[in-house]
């Protein structure tokens, strides 16, 4: 097994230099798009490089790493600039994230007063989280909502090495979405007592739904300590949501498709294994909630998850951490540094190794956005480089450790 792995992994280095100049190439900074924010524009590409950029094994391009980062994200600071005081919210979809890898790529070139303006800017634009109904589409999810904003303040005090969003702040924000939920949970008489809409849906997956709110929850330093109640009440819906998962591994997409004794509508033809809606997102949520109270049954469902992407998880969708092969191999690479077990650091190998198969390339799925962090092959670069060093891997954003 430690042959195979060892093999994936230098072809994991030929593939991710391949992948690296094919953006380069096919999507130079010049030409990249400016909307879609950190999820499918230029932004995301510049996190991409500046990821890679800090990578211990490729030290010897480092220098061209940051400057591809610098290039990528010109043009999408100009835009959040020219939005002035009326910064657009959002993390993956808005200017949130591209203030905060502005002010990471700032740091790291030791332009510590660029990235000060960047991430006062973050926290100013910030306070719209304060009001509880600050989006009329839904104020608490990953992409455009409070739980987002929170991600990103916990990578920008992670990456900086400082507290820059003071966790006042962050307590504040983690509080509103309590209430919010809440509020949300009685007005419609859910079975958990938090519960969020998007767009009239009631998500729980973790491009917008209830799971990836929660695991930040569990993760904003000390919010959780610090109340009893409220730590109650959010073990309490993960353990909703654990009820939820299905003999296959799998979670429902959204409550609408939960029968009255809690069963999933979908046929297990019909199952979505994706980052953004299913299995593969809630783990990050289940780590979270293991390496918090190290109740069994969270880590029990982690390793369901990892059964059931083995299975299911090579995607025709493309080669994506969204909804992709990448983002599923992700699962293997959290569930390695949970356990130490290398049939997860080969699994992930293995599907390293499929997206470079001739079935892969001539039958999946191009992308809307192919050279993007979240459809694209920027976050197929992500999973490799952390394939490559798997102690320190983690999805984009969702670092549990």
């Amino acid at each position: 097994m430690r042959r195979n792995i060892y093999d994936s992994q230098c072809a994991a280095k030929i593939n991710l230099r391949k992948i690296l100049q094919r953006i380069v190439d096919k999507e130079p900074p010049e030409r990249a798009e400016t909307d879609g924010g950190l999820y499918v524009g230029a932004s995301g590409i510049s996190y991409a490089f500046l990821r890679l950029a800090e990578h211990n094994l490729l030290k010897a391009e480092t220098d061209k790493h940051l400057s591809l980062a610098e290039h990528y994200l010109r043009s999408s600071l100009a835009m959040v600039q020219r939005h002035g005081t009326r910064s657009g919210t959002g993390f993956l979809l808005g200017d949130w994230g591209i203030l905060a890898v502005g002010a990471v790529l700032a740091t790291v070139q030791g332009d510590e007063k660029t990235a000060s303006e960047f991430v006062k800017r973050y926290i100013a634009t910030g306070v719209r989280c304060k009001e509880v109904n600050f989006l009329k589409c839904g104020s608490d999810e990953f992409f455009v909502g409070r739980a987002g904003y929170l991600y990103g303040a916990l990578w920008l005090n992670h990456t900086m090495k400082k507290v820059v969003v003071p966790l006042d702040t962050m307590h504040e924000i983690a509080r509103t979405i309590v209430v919010s939920g809440q509020m949300y949970a009685r007005v419609h008489n859910s079975p958990c007592p938090l519960m969020y809409a998007y767009y009239g849906t009631e998500y729980l997956g973790a491009a917008h739904g209830l799971c990836a709110i929660l695991q930040v929850l569990i993760q904003v330093p000390s919010f959780l300590d610090n109340n009893a109640d409220i730590n109650s009440t959010v073990r309490t819906c993960v353990d909703y949501l654990l009820s939820l998962q299905m003999t296959s591994g799998n979670f429902p997409c959204a409550m609408d498709e939960i029968d009255c004794s809690g069963r999933s509508l979908r046929d297990n033809d019909n199952e979505l294994v994706h980052w953004c809606h299913g299995a593969p997102g809630v783990i990050y949520m289940m780590a979270a909630a293991y390496l918090r109270w190290k109740d069994q049954r969270y880590l029990n469902s982690c390793i369901l998850t990892g059964d059931l992407v083995w299975r299911k998880g090579l995607l025709r969708k493309g080669p994506g951490i969204c909804h992709g092969v990448a983002g599923n191999g992700y699962v293997f690479l959290l569930l390695f540094r949970l356990t130490g077990d290398e049939l997860h650091l080969y699994r992930a190998a293995k599907f390293a190794d499929f997206m470079n198969s001739p079935q892969f390339q001539s039958d999946a799925r191009i992308p809307d956005s192919p050279y993007s962090l979240y459809e694209g092959i920027a976050g197929t670069a992500c999973f490799l480089a952390d394939l490559i060093e798997p102690d320190k891997a983690y999805f984009p954003f969702q670092d549990v450790f």
